[in-house]
């Protein structure tokens, strides 16, 4: 080996060593600065020999590649469910069965921690990891590999002398990170996520292994199995060689000789979960011995030699003092409880979401009622029930006008949101103008979340349409954060040219409840003009194609609004494309629908997009058995794959431009 190999595998094995002693035993040897040294010695060395390079060195944890979507794959044997028990008596009734159908051959259990997370089966072909598969319908799973690569306490190399192995566990964002992810959002003004549960989930099916890797997540690991079989002659001897392959194995764990021993551990965790770094809603309880597993069985849904043991959600009761109203980011009006303090599993909770009207109304809640809340997991605790109405409760009604710009209020047909419908609220601003700006819609490059966080913030922008008078403030522009000449100069020729944007651009960019690019392109190339479809009725508005009831009512609603039609009038003064060339219905690709994936070798996307719904057809994000054609270019991704395995016919440039005509 070169002497440049020799010192890459030696940075890899030490980098490994710390990794271990730090995600999965916690006992860090060295600063954060010490490793952050290390790696990057070893990032170095493998740029400068990327001939050297592995895929299970801890270098490559972060170097997949944005992806499409994922690739469906079977497990080599069934992620099945488990059963639950919801109290004591439903264990024992577990024990009872698990007794008889032994017929008094002796058993013991495995005792272990229920973690709230994600099931993933991790693959290794010859110590190295290949291949991680989510859980899915517990048949077919996702394969996510190159996000499971950024999660640290999975290990990338085992030391094994099994040719292949398959290693099953839970993947959860524990309380500190989930903390930190929601803060973020915070300082971003996002809507907060709801529990850690599904951070981990989501953070894991994102699609760019980098955001996978800024969530922190854990992996625990529970199960090893070889070819689809269990290796071991016992569970707590299969856990003990994960812990010893440094797979990170729970702690939290214990071999129960009888069933009051099982109880012990169900109880003792009970109290203590409060303590634990992550969530938990229970304890699992396995048979040990596979002799025994096996002669158990197993249902169509889940073993018969393992049980779930939930503990019971986390609730208090206290006094609803008061309902507010908050507006989100996308208009959205969400009732929240305003209680008297009250404390839960250590936390003293003050708030809690009461979601949209029918909630309220299924729960029969007042303002003065005493009500039971549950918390578990969740940021934003939830009403369960009311314990008592108040000798001098009232009802909520939700307000006809905006609570923060005095808005018109509106709550379509068939949606249980109730929404503002001015585009220029300062509630949902912000979004507005994002959504105004995006590639698909009105395309102004540069003006993304931080700059407009700016803008709004600094007073540049009070609504959309000054985005279009900031031509008159390039001095101010320059002088923000991250801006200078060029970039002020590159984003103001920008908004100049989103000037020339064709009437469907703009309609698509007002954010009208269910008007998206194709419904807005639809409306444009059926009335030509925004003023005819402002002035049209629902009968007439339902005259275009895909536009029925539910969206035709959004439309009148919105121009219904005054501020809205005052910004109709702005984005006139300031020269949009209001207007444009009615379009006959039909075309060369009338009712057909296509999904783009790859490099075309002269379209861009966006242009081939153009032509198909030009030609009246139709362009989704997904492959699925409705999917006509799949026009690929080079590089291209999953989609590709779906396409072959569901037998859609995949075309290239050439073959699309000549069935549409040209």
């Amino acid at each position: 080996m070169s002497q440049a190999g020799q010192q890459i595998e030696k940075l890899r094995e030490e980098l490994r060593r710390h990794e271990y002693l730090y995600y999965v035993l916690d006992q860090p040897q060295i600063t954060d600065a010490e490793y952050d040294a290390l790696m990057r010695g070893l990032q170095a060395l493998e740029a400068e020999h990327p001939e050297l390079a592995t895929p299970d060195s801890p270098a490559q944890r972060v170097g997949g590649k944005p992806r499409e979507g994922f690739v469906k794959v079977r497990h080599s044997a069934a992620m099945l469910s488990l059963d639950n028990a919801l109290n004591q008596g439903e264990l024992r009734e577990f024990d009872r069965r698990v007794r008889e159908l032994l017929g008094g051959e002796p058993y013991r259990y495995v005792a272990e921690l229920k973690l709230d997370g994600l099931s993933m089966a991790s693959h290794y072909r010859g110590g190295v990891f290949q291949q991680a598969i989510t859980r899915g319908d517990g048949t077919v799973g996702e394969d996510v590999t190159e996000n499971a690569r950024t999660i640290r306490s999975m290990p990338l190399r085992v030391e094994t002398s099994l040719a292949e192995l398959e290693v099953r566990g839970e993947v959860i964002m524990d309380k500190a990170a989930f903390e930190k992810l929601n803060a973020e959002r915070d300082r971003e003004g996002q809507p907060r996520y709801a529990n850690p549960r599904n951070s981990a989930a989501g953070s894991l099916r994102v699609l760019e292994p980098a955001v996978t890797a800024s969530r922190q997540l854990d992996y625990y690991a529970y199960f090893l199995l070889v070819n689809g079989e269990y290796h071991y002659d016992s569970h707590w001897e299969s856990l003990e060689a994960l812990a010893a392959m440094r797979f990170k194995v729970n702690p939290a764990r214990r071999l129960c000789r009888d069933l009051e021993e099982l109880l012990a551990f169900c109880r003792e965790w009970e109290e203590k979960r409060d303590s634990l770094d992550y969530e938990i809603d229970g304890v699992v309880a396995k048979v040990d011995s596979l002799a025994g597993q096996r002669r158990l069985g197993w249902t169509a849904k889940a073993p018969r030699w393992a049980i779930a043991f939930k503990y019971p959600p986390r609730q208090q009761s206290t006094l609803l003092e008061n309902i507010d109203v908050q507006v989100g980011r996308t208009g959205v009006l969400t009732p929240v409880a305003r209680l008297r303090p009250v404390v839960v599993s250590g936390v003293t909770v003050t708030n809690a979401t009461l979601h949209n009207e029918d909630e309220i109304e299924r729960l029969g809640v007042h303002v003065g009622d005493t009500v039971t809340i549950e918390r578990s997991g969740d940021v934003i605790p939830k009403v369960v029930r009311v314990d008592k109405h108040g000798d001098d409760c009232r009802p909520f009604a939700m307000p006809k006008a905006c609570p923060v710009c005095g808005g018109g209020v509106v709550r379509e047909e068939g949606e249980a949101a109730s929404r503002c419908i001015n585009t220029n609220c300062p509630a949902r601003l912000k979004e507005s103008i994002l959504h105004f700006a995006a590639r698909g819609v009105m395309d102004i490059d540069g003006l993304g979340d931080a700059l407009v966080d700016q803008l709004v913030d600094k007073g540049f922008l009070r609504g959309i349409a000054d985005l279009y008078q900031l031509t008159q403030r390039r001095a101010e522009l320059v002088s923000l954060e991250r801006m200078g000449d060029k970039s002020a100069d590159k984003l103001l020729r920008n908004i100049e040219n989103s000037k020339q944007r064709p009437l469907g651009r703009v309609l698509g960019g007002l954010g009208i409840p269910f008007v998206g690019e194709r419904t807005a392109a639809i409306l444009a190339d059926t009335f030509g003009s925004l003023d005819e479809i402002m002035q049209a009725g629902d009968e007439k508005l339902q005259t275009a194609q895909e536009v029925g009831p539910k969206v035709s009512q959004s439309i009148r609603h919105f121009f219904q609004e005054e501020r809205n039609r005052e910004l109709i009038e702005r984005l006139r003064a300031a020269g949009l494309q209001l207007t444009g060339e009615k379009k006959k219905t039909g075309g060369a690709l009338a009712g057909l629908t296509f999904v783009l994936t790859g490099t075309l070798p002269r379209l861009s996307r966006e242009q081939a997009k153009e032509k198909i719904e030009a030609a009246g057809g139709k362009v989704t994000g997904s492959v699925s058995k409705k999917t006509d054609y799949v026009l690929a270019g080079e590089e291209a991704g999953s989609k590709l794959d779906q396409a072959r395995a569901l037998g859609v016919a995949v075309i290239d440039e050439r073959r699309f431009l000549e069935m549409a005509g040209e």
